[in-house]
């Protein structure tokens, strides 16, 4: 969840294998993470396609795949949860 737009979680999962697939581009010919959107992928989820509309989609596409980190368990990724560590 991003504000009051909700993903699956396997959707936010693949946005985050495409947003990491574009980090491995020649560093010279790379767009700064803070303004790249995944909108131009083939592969994005059909539900992320409203968000490409946003003025905001790369900022809510960068805070998806932090939050698709693998070092955090499926389970505390969610604000409202309590007690993994």
């Amino acid at each position: 969840q991003d504000g009051d737009l909700k993903f699956s979680l396997e959707s936010v999962k693949k946005l985050k294998e495409l947003m990491d697939g574009n980090r491995h581009v020649n560093p010279r010919m790379m767009v700064p993470i803070a303004s790249y959107s995944p909108c131009q992928e083939k592969h994005l989820p059909e539900e992320f396609r409203p968000v490409c509309k946003r003025e905001d989609a790369p900022t809510i596409f960068r805070r998806l795949s932090l939050a698709a980190e693998d070092d955090l368990c499926e389970i505390c990724a969610n604000a409202a949860c309590a007690g993994c560590f």
